[in-house]
């Protein structure tokens, strides 16, 4: 029997409520397929803040480094708005990020089908089901490059650097080639090599690692002209790599494709088998503590968890089918349509543990 050590960082706002929700449902596949799971909770964000004044703590950095796998909550919120910004909740997640070596981001876009009707894409555009793969360089790029401010012919101005290394774009690249190869054998990377220098360096770079990868389809588009096909034929694509900042872009531009935010998971992995798994909404303070926020991403994170760290697919594919075959019925108030029946959050977490 297999036994896993989970760290679990609620968070704030609602994160405790979903992360609640998902446990009860790792545990219920736990017991099911025959492996058992220990969990250890630690601070990160703006708990963390108020509990010893960083957003990331060192205890918390140990902690997540000795675990198998780490699902977060959420961060932040406007309490914590006057914190200087490395100091701010949103830093402790890119600073876990960091500690753990967390350098490819998951990012799914998957329409269930009863919820198609919630997406502001047109049917016929949208066709059959939808399941588009992100992979988002996490942890190079402009948002870690060397910037600052200066004067310029007398005025202020302000600098951000995009680089990227050979050795970083072409992990990035396996990472998607290998998912590519697990799923429909066709892949899309996103840069603006036309204008950007570090572009040309990553499309050079993806192309030679292509050659590793023959059965692969691979073809390239200029970020501006994929922000376009994502909305007017998302079924063209299977699975995209890109960097950091086009990734951030695209990724929430594809989420909206679902219809709801609040369904969508996300997998930050290291080189190794660990991660750090999180529903990509925010914390929602304005609801928190009220039983209506939605816990189906972080649950699906969870699916996320036992398939890409866990070494249990079948677990995982159940709780995806689970989540699909509940929401034929059952709704939290995000994605209520007439003909459901509205459920609360803890509703939701024991509909989907039944239906496991």
């Amino acid at each position: 029997m297999s036994d896993y050590k989970i760290v679990l960082l609620k968070g704030d706002g609602i994160g405790p409520e979903i992360v609640n929700q998902a446990v009860k449902v790792l545990d219920k596949t736990a017991e099911k397929f025959g492996f058992t799971v220990e969990y250890d909770e630690a601070l990160l964000g703006g708990c963390a803040i108020d509990a010893t004044g960083v957003p990331l703590p060192d205890e918390t950095v140990e902690k997540c480094k000795k675990a198998d796998s780490v699902l977060l909550g959420a961060v932040g919120g406007p309490k914590w708005d006057t914190q200087p910004g490395n100091n701010r909740p949103e830093a402790g997640l890119l600073g876990i990020r960091g500690a753990l070596g967390l350098f490819a981001n998951l990012r799914p876009a998957v329409i269930f089908e009863p919820l198609k009707g919630a997406s502001p894409i047109k049917d016929e555009i949208i066709g059959g089901a939808l399941d588009i793969m992100i992979v988002r360089e996490l942890t190079g790029g402009i948002y870690f490059g060397e910037k600052g401010r200066k004067e310029v012919n007398g005025n202020p101005a302000a600098y951000d650097t995009e680089m990227y290394s050979v050795p970083e774009i072409e992990r990035i690249a396996r990472v998607a080639f290998d998912l590519a190869m697990k799923r429909n054998k066709k892949l899309t990377s996103v840069d603006k090599a036309n204008v950007l220098e570090s572009s040309r360096l990553w499309r050079e770079t993806v192309i030679r690692i292509s050659k590793e990868y023959p059965e692969v389809e691979l073809n390239h588009l200029y970020v501006d002209n994929c922000a376009m096909q994502l909305v007017i034929n998302p079924g063209q694509f299977d699975v995209i790599v890109t960097s950091n900042i086009f990734g951030d872009i695209l990724s929430d531009e594809a989420s909206m494709i679902s219809g709801s935010i609040g369904m969508l998971a996300s997998a930050s992995l290291s080189e190794g088998k660990s991660g750090l798994y999180e529903p990509i909404h925010g914390s929602a303070p304005d609801i928190a503590g009220l039983g209506v926020a939605n816990p189906l991403a972080t649950i699906l994170s969870v699916a996320m968890m036992l398939r890409y760290s866990l070494d249990q697919p079948k677990a995982a594919d159940a709780i995806e089918n689970a989540v699909s075959t509940v929401l034929k019925e059952y709704r939290t108030p995000d994605i209520y349509a007439e003909g459901t029946k509205k459920v609360s959050t803890d509703e939701m977490g024991d509909l989907v543990c039944n239906a496991i």
